[in-house]
């Protein structure tokens, strides 16, 4: 009976997310007969890298072609990515272990997701934990004893984010004060009044540099990048690597060349989408990269030939595949 108790809570809680996407995408036209020439992206908040990155991409579709394109925030990657599956959005952009779990059921997923479809690797994608410039802490370590952004109930793929950080720093959550944050942006907003000694973020998010500004100074706490602490990351998840990040305006809270645990950021769409319409965004994407990185920095990493690349249990769309195959782009295979 407790089985089919906890069934019946997970069916009605599913019901639950779907009506409310369901609800979220008709309030803004997206789900409507009427608006079917309309993509969406579905994105984190507002002040989030993925929703800045959604925003220029978007913003690039409408200019250069006769695409309709419109940026959907959502609350967390669990929304986000139920949007996709469900048939509300059309787009997203997600790390591709979150994409995985998604897809699979596995992870903080309860169930899978089969509707998803991998699109295109954007970039590598470095995180880290930040502080106050005046906080005297330079690298993870000195997290010891001090308080982490916990729970994240709202966008629980930080959770094995930190965890893999902190581990890149020779801790683990017993070793610190978990302050439980439900979101990635209430996350900054917690560590700028002082509730929390930390924040979570993407580098080169504008929520940093908000906070930069309004704090006096922030810095991104360094890692300990060698083959025992990879070990650990992937142990989180196997497709975390470690990237350098060099000093750059936009990089707010990188002070020197700094290893960051790193992920693939990918572009993902819902198997309900249209090939051309696949192809179509890809067109633009790949065909404007360069005003796409002028408006975004981040996006300067975008690179055609480096693209179309295989993740373990994913599946490409068929308008992906037709897109690299008449560029003549091989898929390459994922370390």
């Amino acid at each position: 009976m407790r089985g089919a108790s906890g069934r019946f809570r997970q069916g009605r809680n599913k019901m639950k997310i779907t009506s409310y996407l369901l609800a979220a995408g008709l309030a803004l036209g997206l789900a409507a007969p009427a608006a079917g020439q309309v993509s969406s992206i579905s994105t984190p908040p507002q002040g989030s890298v993925w929703n800045t990155m959604a925003s220029v991409m978007a913003g690039q579709a409408r200019e250069s072609s006769n695409m309709r394109m419109v940026v959907q925030p959502y609350g967390g990657n669990a929304q986000m990515m139920q949007a996709l599956n469900e048939g509300i959005a059309e787009f997203s952009l997600n790390d591709v272990n979150d994409v995985i779990s998604a897809f699979e059921g596995s992870g903080e997923y309860s169930a899978p997701m089969p509707n998803l479809r991998a699109v295109a690797r954007i970039n590598p994608f470095p995180v880290g934990l930040y502080v106050k410039e005046n906080s005297g802490m330079t690298s993870v370590s000195d997290l010891a004893g001090k308080s982490v952004p916990a729970g994240w109930d709202a966008f629980t793929i930080a959770r094995s984010h930190i965890t893999a950080i902190l581990a890149a720093g020779g801790l683990t959550w017993d070793d610190v004060k978990q302050v439980p944050v439900p979101e990635l942006i209430r996350g900054s907003d917690d560590m700028a009044s002082g509730r929390v000694d930390s924040a979570f973020f993407a580098v080169g998010g504008p929520k940093v540099a908000e906070v930069d500004a309004s704090v006096g100074g922030v810095r991104f706490l360094t890692v300990e990048a060698n083959d025992e602490t990879l070990a650990k990351i992937q142990a989180v998840r196997p497709a975390f690597y470690f990237s350098e990040v060099a000093p750059a305006p936009v990089r707010v809270g990188v002070k020197e060349p700094m290893m960051f645990v790193t992920w693939d950021n990918t572009l993902v769409a819902g198997a309900h989408v249209p090939d051309e319409q696949v192809e179509a965004f890809l067109s633009v994407i790949f065909d404007n990269a360069e005003a796409i990185g002028n408006a975004y920095p981040p996006l300067k990493a975008l690179n055609l030939e480096t693209a179309y690349k295989s993740y373990p249990g994913l599946e490409y769309h068929p308008g992906a595949v037709a897109f690299f195959e008449e560029r003549g782009v091989k898929q390459s295979v994922s370390e």
